[in-house]
């Protein structure tokens, strides 16, 4: 077996694709909301949608696909959600500002980033791109490359890995309750921005190590990063 490539202790951080670096729950919900019209479904609304946040797409879909008893396969569900929100993001994807600046803030102090979501490798890689944030954080992982999704740990392992990092040197930053679960599990510190305002009292969120309760609306760079660093 290849050793494994030791780094400088530090902290590396992982961030959260959805939700948490950038606002694309709208488009995920536009997109689930035009494949299911596809099959019948006319009644998903964003309230059904935010059932899903923090959870993988493929998981998202085996759900949905039991719940409205669709015959189509999940691959072909996948497929066609993957290219409707590819659609859909490449031509609009906004970064939350307070987390540009400190992603910016970050690259600048020479901290290493990557990114691990729930969604497909294209659709994390397409967004990246039309933001800007891959100049910045050119790792990601997905998690259709391990296992399990969150909030299995398995996402965010598979990135230390990557990083060459041990858990414990990792902060994840997360929204939703599975990924804190996951970043728990994983061993790592996480610093919680929840990007549903009534989740903030999930036990999830219970073992973060810093909570945003008011989620974006409460973040800022500065506070993340004297916690990150202090």
């Amino acid at each position: 077996m290849t050793p494994r490539p030791v780094t400088e202790p530090g902290p590396h951080v992982i961030f959260d694709l959805d939700g948490t670096l950038v606002d694309s729950e709208p488009n995920y919900f536009e997109a689930g909301r035009r494949l299911l019209a596809r099959y019948g479904v006319r009644d998903f609304d964003w309230e059904a949608h935010t059932r899903f946040i923090g959870i993988g797409t493929r998981e998202t879909l085996t759900v949905l696909r039991a719940e409205y008893g669709i015959d189509a396969p999940v691959e072909e569900l996948l497929a066609g959600k993957n290219a409707l929100y590819l659609e859909l993001a490449g031509s609009s994807t906004e970064v939350f500002p307070q987390m540009r600046v400190f992603v910016e803030r970050l690259h600048a102090a020479g901290v290493p980033m990557a990114v691990a979501s729930g969604s497909s490798r294209a659709a994390i890689g397409a967004v990246l791109a039309v933001t800007g944030l891959d100049a910045y954080i050119p790792l990601y992982v997905s998690a259709e490359e391990v296992a399990h999704g969150k909030p299995e740990p398995d996402v965010f392992l598979e990135t230390a890995r990557r990083m060459a990092a041990e858990p414990a040197d990792c902060v994840v930053l997360e929204d939703a309750p599975p990924g804190a679960a996951a970043a728990h599990a994983a061993g790592m510190r996480c610093f919680a921005v929840p990007y549903v305002p009534g989740t903030a009292s999930d036990p999830a969120f219970g073992t973060a190590e810093l909570l945003f309760v008011d989620g974006q609306s409460a973040f800022t760079a500065d506070a993340a990063y004297r916690r990150l660093l202090g």
